[in-house]
């Protein structure tokens, strides 16, 4: 008796922000593709690129153009070729199950989303600091029809999944970030006997950095 070995899942990872800029997004876009290859699984990720791939196994959909965004700056591409190039990708690629970030921003996810009929898991990642999408309410209808595609709805916080979940009726599901902890598993620690900070985060206003340097000008000399 013989048993039928079956085929290792495919998963399409779709981003909306260039692979060629860091942030969080494309962090986590990156750090899924690597971590579910290291299961087992067949994954590509499909996103601009202002230059080569930062690493294997990305299909490039062309250059961002950057928008100001959240207090953010969001690079993106949103034009006719960048989506017949995602949609292509997803057919060379053959996926069982595509997994879109932030499936609501202009570009590849929407080309993918409303261009498959496959399996769709849509990531959000934005929390709006004034905690309402404007978006969300001018264009709620053509939006909804949008979210009604996805087979399954997470977000990496409850803040993210406010907006959402409000404007939309949608159950998101709260996954968190991941953290690639065999990448830091034997990192050493700082030495030292004083109190320490770490900061976690990108150098800009929206991030925080000035308000935590502001602060220590009410705290004891011996922190640091």
């Amino acid at each position: 008796m013989t048993t039928e070995r079956r085929a290792p899942l495919r998963v399409a990872i779709v981003c909306p922000y260039s692979l060629s800029v860091f942030g969080g997004v494309q962090g986590q876009a990156l750090g899924l593709a690597r971590a579910l290859r290291r299961r087992g699984l067949v994954v590509r990720v499909i996103a601009p690129c202002d230059g080569p791939p930062p690493e294997p196994g990305i299909t490039t959909v062309g250059p961002t153009r950057r928008f100001p965004s959240n207090g953010s700056i969001a690079p993106i591409t949103s034009n006719h070729l960048a989506a017949a190039r995602t949609l292509e990708a997803l057919r060379s690629f053959a996926p069982d199950v595509v997994h879109l970030h932030e499936p609501l921003t202009p570009g590849p996810t929407h080309a993918a989303l409303v261009g498959t009929d496959l399996p769709v898991v849509g990531t959000f990642h934005a929390a709006y600091r004034t905690g309402y999408n404007k978006w969300y309410a001018a264009l709620r209808k053509p939006l909804q029809r949008m979210v009604d595609r996805l087979t399954v709805c997470t977000a990496v916080s409850v803040e993210a999944s406010r907006d959402v979940e409000s404007a939309f009726g949608v159950e998101c599901r709260i996954l968190f970030n991941g953290v690639d902890v065999p990448r830091f598993a034997t990192a050493e620690p700082w030495p030292s006997d004083e109190p320490a900070i770490f900061f976690v985060g990108r150098h800009e206003p929206r991030k925080g950095l000035a308000v935590l340097l502001d602060a220590f000008a009410g705290l004891e000399r011996r922190a640091r």
